[in-house]
């Protein structure tokens, strides 16, 4: 994988490790849909302003409607899933289930795509989920219904990502491929147009008792423009470069780069079983991103 790839994955970590710490300080407060709604609504008017200013054409060469159908899949019910177990789960906790991705992943691309199971890729995936547990450091949680209810929601959106991934190469890397930035534009596009009247009728039937103050809106700009929209651009040009189960290994470092958000930001203490854990996913992402060994030719 090349150095460009390799540091746009690490800014991809490092934007949607951000992610879990807005969605901790909305949810609580807006509510699941509302949450969900404004995040992609927001993202897909940063995208609609990013693509005026750099006069991005808009040529979908036919694939609009695959983009939409992605965006359902990889934006809008994750968004919500990830929005219900933000209310109930701590921001380490949904991070470590978001680490599963690769291993949906794998698992998916082997069952539905013919996509090939080493044995180093699922050794580095099992590691990769170990050291994330080490990492988080979060502790024990009592297992009860909010629990069991957070779980389900974070690996249902992993499911969603680990079919969204191999449905993109399949659907947008064709006849030409599709630019990354027209990629996230139609997949917020499709995500709002899912949400809108789940969002009205949540509005309608259920008022906000708050709309939150000035905390709630930055964050909900940083969830919506930075981790949303800019990190979806990086995303689908992840997609094209190095395939969906190498892109998904971003999950992985996402709880490392939590952690020095909560050190630097919130003055969260660091310890041992950060190196540790830091190791193990570095070995990890090792086994899962070298490439393939040649098989030997065979003999004439």
């Amino acid at each position: 994988m090349s150095p460009i790839a390799i540091t746009r994955l690490l800014i991809l970590a490092a934007v949607w490790g951000a992610s879990f710490l807005f969605m901790r300080i909305i949810a609580p407060v807006l509510g699941t849909m509302p949450t969900a709604f404004f995040r992609v609504s927001i993202a897909c008017l940063g995208l609609l302003v990013i693509l005026a200013l750099l006069r991005v054409r808009w040529d979908f060469n036919g694939k609009l409607k695959a983009c939409l159908v992605l965006g359902m899949i990889n934006s809008g019910i994750p968004a919500t899933l990830y929005s219900v177990a933000a209310q109930v789960l701590p921001a380490g906790y949904s991070a470590i289930f978001n680490a599963t991705t690769p291993l949906m992943g794998v698992l998916i691309g082997a069952l539905f795509f013919r996509e090939p199971m080493t044995l180093a890729k699922l050794s580095g995936i099992f590691l990769g989920l170990f050291g994330v547990g080490i990492l988080s450091g979060a502790g024990p949680v009592a297992f009860d219904q909010q629990l069991l209810q957070g779980a389900l929601s974070c690996l249902a959106a992993t499911t969603c990502y680990g079919f969204a991934g191999f449905l993109a190469r399949r659907w947008l890397d064709q006849q030409g491929g599709l630019d990354s930035r027209l990629s996230a534009l139609g997949s917020m596009m499709g995500a709002t147009l899912l949400l809108l009247p789940l969002f009205a009728y949540s509005v309608v039937t259920q008022p906000l008792a708050s709309w939150g103050g000035w905390e709630v809106w930055l964050s909900l700009l940083g969830l919506g423009l930075v981790c949303t929209a800019f990190a979806y651009i990086l995303y689908f040009r992840l997609l094209s470069e190095i395939g969906p189960v190498k892109a998904s290994t971003v999950t992985f470092m996402i709880p490392a780069f939590g952690v020095l958000w909560g050190a630097w930001l919130l003055d969260e203490p660091l310890s041992m079983a950060h190196l540790y854990g830091g190791v193990l996913i570095a070995v990890a992402l090792w086994l899962v991103l070298k490439p393939a060994v040649a098989g030997r030719p065979a003999r004439a």
